[in-house]
Formats: structure tokens, sequence, C-alpha cells
């Protein structure tokens, strides 16, 4: 395993070199953040731009527009510079990437593609599983680099010294591996590949080499692809041998002998792409170990993101009355009408007019972006021999979803079906007291009604639904139903009436999990999770940590990395 300190240090050397890098993510670090912003500045010319960028700028500070203070004072139009025309061919710092609103990022992504561009910089202060920053963003920058595992001793590294350096060539051969590189890796976008390319050529350029070397195509690997890497390159030892080459006349090859000290030597795809299964980082081989290697956008245990007018994350102004509870924005309002007062002016006031004269397109009102509520739903099968060993497992699981709820922002409620029907032991709640009485109180045994227990599991996600949260139904259960709907006996109804109502779970677009918590997994259960479209996990011997990490990765929606 590389030194992460020194890869991110030399990142910071080739964006230094050459901007066209476009920038660098730098995942968590504390001092070794720091310590790379630090070498990045000292690597610069003396005089170089390096501002952070604000969370709460508004648009006009941030690409340009009117001064509305400047303006009122004086009763003329005052223009004032924006944020990113101050920082051009410098350094823009991103303090809290994941959380950058869309539309500042799709400014900052826009004038990245100007000329004069900066170099990007954004720091993603993000968990695991929370959001990151913005894919317009991620897809301008080369690095993206994790800082999390750097030892305390690493940061007496020494800084790199500043240097100069042109590009050097990049043959076709090299850059065919590193296509073949970045397929065998998953990153099926094309910009990681050209910022591959580029940082292959600065680094060896900096070497003092003229073409780019399997040295430097292994550094823009390490550095750029495989952080991205979303699948395992194939075993070599498992691909099938490539097909004998045909052969050529005698006259031929001694024709060709005397050109081979001039043609340059190609560089072994198989090598390279062998070499990234080792620079794949530890993070992104743990995703890719349990097939999240989908980066999801938003955090276990949150809920969906929706439009409201009171509260939340406070987005862009836009056009509209205010009433109703829409609130105006007063400075986007006066920012509008500003510029048009010299035409105002020259026409007949109106009685009661006041300094600024407002239209009805002026206005502007607030938008906020709220995250619902989430919601996880515990089905329980708690019936059997085997229910006191689920049910310990369950009440693992429920606490330590809990414990995240004061963070998340979410609740749990918990169903357990047994005898000839399911019950609701636990309404929504982020009460732990309230959850661990229900636990305690929770008996076992009798028949299996799943098709009674998935009934009422979507009944409670729809009711959660239409208060405007995000239900999330895990279902700990093999699947082996041996009490019909209507609470007879019968397993040949038991398990018809259980697909149907898991097809309706699937026709009502709810997200759910099915836990085969059987000694050995069942295809009663895999069937019931295929009818619902839920995500299937046999577990047969799952403590509650298990259970708890499943749940939270099934509830993560897939989003390509950047």
């Amino acid at each position: 395993m590389s030194n992460p300190l020194a890869d991110a240090l030399l990142a910071a050397r080739l964006l230094a070199c050459d901007a066209k890098l476009g920038g660098m993510v730098l995942r968590g670090g504390g001092p070794a953040r720091d310590l790379v912003l630090e070498a990045l500045r000292g690597l610069l010319p003396p005089g170089t731009p390096f501002r952070r960028l604000p969370g709460h700028i508004d648009d006009d500070r941030l690409s340009g527009g009117t001064d509305i203070a400047a303006s009122l004072a004086t009763g003329t139009l005052v223009l004032q510079r924006g944020l990113l025309a101050e920082v051009a061919g410098g350094v823009l710092v991103v303090p809290m990437a994941e959380r950058l609103r869309i539309d500042v990022a799709g400014r900052v992504a826009q004038a990245m593609d100007n000329d004069g561009a900066f170099r990007l910089i954004l720091l993603d202060d993000g968990a695991d599983g929370d959001d990151r920053p913005p894919l317009a963003l991620m897809e301008r920058v080369a690095f993206d680099l994790n800082l999390g595992f750097v030892r305390p001793a690493d940061l007496k590294m020494a800084l790199p010294e500043p240097a100069m350096a042109s590009g050097a060539m990049l043959e076709s051969e090299a850059m065919s591996a590193l296509a073949a590189t970045a397929t065998a890796l998953g990153v099926s976008s094309l910009c990681p590949l050209l910022h591959a390319a580029g940082a292959a050529r600065t680094h060896a350029a900096l070497a003092g080499r003229e073409s780019a070397e399997m040295l430097d195509l292994e550094a823009a690997t390490r550095l750029v692809l495989a952080p991205r890497a979303t699948q395992l390159p194939p075993d070599p030892e498992q691909s099938p041998p490539p097909p004998p080459e045909p052969e050529r006349p005698e006259s031929e090859r001694e024709q060709n002998e005397g050109d081979e000290d001039d043609t340059p030597p190609e560089i072994p795809e198989d090598l390279l792409i062998e070499a990234a299964r080792a620079m794949i980082p530890p993070d992104v081989l743990d995703l890719i170990a349990k097939g999240r290697a989908q980066r999801s956008a938003r955090g276990g245990g949150q809920g969906r993101k929706t439009g409201s007018a009171m509260r939340g994350k406070p987005l862009g102004a836009r056009p509209g009355m205010p009433g109703g509870g829409v609130r105006m924005a007063l400075v986007d309002t006066l920012r509008a009408a500003i510029p048009w007062q010299p035409l105002r002016r020259r026409e007949p006031a109106s009685e009661g007019a006041g300094p600024i004269r407002f239209r009805r397109d002026d206005l502007r009102v607030r938008r906020f972006e709220e995250r619902a509520t989430a919601v996880t739903l515990f089905c329980v099968d708690a019936s059997g021999s085997a229910a006191m060993s689920r049910l310990a497992e369950a009440k693992g699981a429920v606490e330590l979803i809990l414990a995240q709820a004061y963070v998340k922002r979410a609740e749990v409620a918990l169903i357990a079906f047994r005898g000839k029907q399911a019950e609701l032991l636990l309404p929504p709640t982020r009460s732990l007291t309230r959850a661990k009485r229900a636990l305690a109180e929770l008996p076992g045994g009798g028949g299996t009604p799943l098709a009674s227990g998935i009934a009422l599991a979507r009944q409670l996600a729809d009711a959660v639904a239409s208060r405007g949260r995000t239900p999330m139904l895990v279902f700990l259960t093999d699947g082996s139903a041996n009490i019909a709907a209507d609470g007879s006996p019968g397993r040949p109804q038991a398990n018809a009436d259980a697909l149907s109502a898991a097809r309706g779970v699937a026709s009502a677009g709810l997200d759910a999990v099915v836990i085969d918590i059987s000694p050995r997994p069942r295809p009663e259960a895999a069937r019931v999770a295929e009818a619902m479209r839920a995500r299937y996990i046999p577990l047969p011997f799952a403590d509650a940590k298990a259970l708890k990490t499943a749940i939270t990765l099934a509830a993560q929606p897939e989003r390509k990395w950047a």
C-alpha cells in the first residue's frame, strides 16, 4: 500500500505544474489536509490567488453582479466583481464540499470550463455513506484522495520543492494501456481517463523524460483511476491466452529486424492492469467487496430531499409572489429591481412611490430543500423455536440504529408476526426507552403469518409516506410461511398469499430488504425478495452489528462515482 500523504503531495506537485488537471478532492485528514494545502500554496508562484468559497455565498458575489449597498447609497447602478473572476489562475478551496448547493456547483463548473480557469480543491468532510461533492465538480478534478489513513509520523514529511515541467509525450500504446486499465477498474467516464493521461505526461516531465513510461502510468493509475474503481480487474490467470501470431515469411522477418531497435517499447497492458489491483485504496476495496462501489446520493438513515417553502437547506431565490407560507427574498428582489431604476425614473411616478420603484417581475421568493425523516420499519419473524435468537438480533440492530437516530434524523418501528397475524409493537419513534420496552415484551412461538406481516408493513409504510417521511422496510425472516392471509393453516396458500403481498410492496415502489436469517439460505426468502423487488441478503449467523451494517448499506440508492 502506498503512503496516502506522499500520494497527496505528489498530486499537489502535478497540479501545480498543470492547471488542466483541474484540482483534487481531499477527504478527511485534519492536519494532513492542511499540510497538503500548504504544500500546494508553496508550489505555486508568489501572489497566486488562494481563496475559500463561503458556504452562504450568493449568486452576485460568486459570479459578479449588482452591489446592493453601493447602489442604494449612490442612487446609481454599481457592479461588483465576482469571486470566480478574482480567483482566475489561482486556487479555489471549497470547505464542506459534500454540502455544496447544486446551483453553486453548476456555476463553479461553468467557470472551470472557461479560459483562465482556476484549480479547485474540494474538502470532503463526509463520513462513509454520506453525500459526496457534486458530480459536476468531481468530474472536473483529477485526484480523489482519502487522507483518513495518514499516520501521525507521516506529518513530518518534507514538503516538495517548486519545479517547472513542460509536457512530455504520451504514445498511443501508453494511452491504450490507460484506457484498458480504466475499463478493467470499471471507470466509465472519459474525464478520469483524460486526467490520467495528463498526470502521466506531467509526471514524466518532472522526471526529465520526453515520453511517459511505465512508472508514469503507474503513478497516474494510482492517483486518478484507482480511487474511482467500481470493480476489481479480472484475474489474469483466468483470462484466455492471446491467439498466436501468424507466421511471417523469413524474408519479411529479416527486413523488419533492422527496424526493431528504433521502435519504442510497448507498454504491457496486462502488467499495468495487474499493478492497478494493488493500487486500489482500502476504503474502495471495502466498498467493492460489499457490492457498494456505487456511492450513494444520500447517506444511510436519511430520507429523500424535498422542496420546502419554510425551512431546510437554503437554495437560490426564484421569481414568484410571496404569501401562503412563501417568504420574500428581500436582497434578491432589490438586486433584480436596481438595474432598472434609471429607466423607471423617467416614467411618471405613481402616488406613494418610494426611492426604489418595483415591478411585479422584480419579486423573488425564498426556496429551501428539506430532507425528510427516514423511518426504518423492522418486520420480524417471531415464530418457531428459533424466535429467541432472531429477536435478540433484532433487538441489537434496532438499538444500533437508534444510536444514530439523533444524528441521521431516523426513526424506527417494529412489527412482529407470529401465531395467526401480525402486530405493530412499536410505532415510529426515536425513543430508545420505548424501543427497549417493546422489544423486551415481545414473545415468540407459533406459526408464520408472513402475508399478514408484509401487508401490515405496507400499510404502515403508506401511512409514513403520507406524512412526508421516507419508509424503509426490513424483513427478518426465513420466508417459510404456513399461515395464510385469512388465518387458516396451510403452506401452499400461505406462500401464495405471501408472494401476492410482496408484489403489492413492489407495486407501491417501497424500498425494502429481506434478510434471510435461517441456518441455511432458503429459496422461499429469495422468492419473496424477488417478488418484492427488494435486496436479498442471506445472513444465517448474523449478529446485531452485521444486521445493522447490512440495513445501512441496503438503504443507500446507487449513484455512480465521479
